[in-house]
């Protein structure tokens, strides 16, 4: 019993959340600020950092070389008696379902917008798979150090294009030139922004909350006046906190502020913090529902990512523990093959360190040295019941290329290198039929360029991409194929599990096909 105790109390103090956004809003740049706040970096990389002070999110050479972030990233800190796991999400469209299988394995979203340019069509995409699920979002507006638009604005923009309700949290004292400070509503106290001393960052409110308590120089400022009534009009005619309707996902608490100056980040990680649920159950595919204190160790693999560090050409596979205690050394069965494997060899991130972990709870984000046992979406479980996880999601690739060794002496080091990076999920692999010649698939066409790149960097393998243009892929089952079907409008090829799939040329090439082969079932995915 003490040890289930224990065991709860743990959980109570995890928080897992992704942070979503637009590319370019500042996501990675508030994970930084996150970082530092906890005491984990000395100083704030940015994404487009000089001299070396990169982002510490983004340890991909690509990203630090073009300035943005092509993969999840997973950190770990301790801050004000909660321990943190901050997954950094991709912006780029392109990367849209690495971030989706991510969304699966967070508590909750911290939705970054830019105050300059408000909602924003990626953040759209990304906000309509967290309100699907349910997930509580808490939404930062970043670079009130800029000229942007008026905060009223944003807000009415994000409850009419979102249909999700807003509480603002604070309320911006004027922005970019003429940024004074934050009226913290919550908290009855304004942020001053670059106080004259530590003493004047924060200055109590009135009884009201209309004034301040004391007279400051900040009252002097011509954005002053205009700030004070459109927060009278706020608590006049605004929206109410509701606490259970921030947990269901239906209430947004609203924060401004500035990640680059490091300005509101801490009152929103404190506010985040004290609003933000603890790990949540998850369902399994019959439905059962796993409590998170559950005594038998579970979890499943959402991300897998190879040569994390280029030194030891590792493969990481990433758990989120859905339930009971993980512990160095114990044995566990991946579920999909029913093979028992023991967990030695086991990490957390702590920015651009890694440290062995001994012991690890619900919540927690552990990464697994993988020989290439696991896959994403694979469940892993301690005990005699098996339990299978829900299936994360994939999407179809819209885009195809040829893809070829350039120096064919390099065959070994080509072929690990596809395997490899097909097995992170972000690109797909399929064989033509009757050749066997490698097609990617892929959403977006950077997902090619990240390939091509990572190969030669990382596999020392050279690769000739050609372009196969869009595809639509229908796939077939084998007792309903004839190879004869195939033509140069529909192409045959298999996918990496050996299924047959066509690769139609267009909709009017898949509705010729249909029309000919009228009792040929196509699917959009086994």
């Amino acid at each position: 019993m003490e040890i289930m105790t224990d065991l709860k109390q743990a959980i109570d103090t995890r928080r897992t959340f992704a942070i979503i956004s637009h590319p370019d809003a500042g996501k990675t740049t508030i994970t930084e600020q996150m970082l530092l706040l906890g005491g984990v970096v000395r100083s704030a990389g940015t994404v487009k950092g000089r001299q070396g002070n990169f982002a510490k999110s983004d340890w991909m050479e690509i990203e630090q070389k073009r300035g943005i972030s092509v993969t999840s990233s997973v950190l770990q800190f301790d801050y004000d008696g909660k321990r943190i796991n901050i997954l950094d999400t991709p912006g780029h469209e392109d990367f849209s379902e690495d971030t989706y299988r991510t969304l699966m394995a967070v508590d909750s979203v911290i939705m970054v917008v830019d105050s300059a340019k408000g909602i924003e069509p990626q953040t759209r995409k990304l906000f309509e798979i967290v309100k699907e699920r349910h997930i509580p979002i808490f939404t930062f507006f970043n670079k009130l150090d800029r000229d942007g638009r008026p905060a009223m604005d944003l807000v009415d923009e994000l409850e009419e294009t979102l249909g999700i309700n807003a509480y603002p949290m604070n309320w911006p004292i004027g922005s970019g030139q003429v940024l004074s400070g934050l009226f913290d509503i919550y908290h009855q106290q304004v942020e001053v922004y670059r106080p004259a001393s530590e003493d004047e960052r924060f200055l109590p409110l009135n009884a009201a909350g209309d004034d301040l308590t004391q007279p400051n120089a900040i009252q002097q400022t011509p954005v002053w006046k205009e700030a004070r009534e459109e927060v009278e009009l706020l608590q006049d005619a605004g929206n109410a906190f509701n606490e259970d309707a921030v947990l269901k996902g239906e209430l947004t608490p609203v924060f401004f502020g500035s990640a680059l100056a490091g300005f509101g980040l801490e009152t929103f990680l404190q506010t985040y913090l004290q609003f933000a649920p603890a790990p949540a159950p998850k369902k399994t595919t019959d439905q059962q529902v796993i409590e998170p204190d559950q005594a038998e160790f579970s979890g499943f693999v959402f991300k897998i990512q190879a040569n994390m560090n280029p030194n030891h050409r590792d493969r990481i596979a990433f758990v989120r523990i859905v339930s009971g205690e993980f512990e160095r050394g114990m044995d566990v069965t991946l579920q999909r093959t029913a093979k028992k494997m023991r967990l030695s060899n086991v990490t957390q991130f702590m920015a651009d360190s890694r440290e062995n972990v001994e012991n690890a709870v619900p919540g927690d984000i552990i990464g697994v040295y993988d020989t290439g046992s696991f896959q994403i979406g694979d469940t892993i479980y301690a005990g005699k019941k098996s339990i299978e996880f829900e299936e994360l999601p994939t999407f179809t690739p819209e885009l195809f290329m040829h893809v070829r060794a350039k120096n064919v002496l390099k065959q070994k080091s080509f072929h690990k290198g596809v395997t490899q990076l097909v097995q992170e999920g972000t690109i797909q692999m399929y064989t033509a039929w009757d050749s066997g010649d490698y097609i990617l698939g892929a959403v977006g066409q950077l997902q090619f360029e990240v390939f091509q790149f990572r190969m030669e960097n990382e596999y020392n393998s050279e690769v000739i991409l050609e372009p196969m243009g869009s595809k639509i892929a229908r796939w077939v089952s084998e007792d309903q194929l004839d190879s004869k079907m195939a033509s140069s409008r529909n192409l045959l090829a298999r996918d990496r599990h050996g299924n047959p799939v066509f690769l139609f040329e267009n909709m009017f090439a898949e509705r010729w096909f249909e029309d000919k082969y009228p009792n040929v079932k196509l699917e959009t995915k086994l």
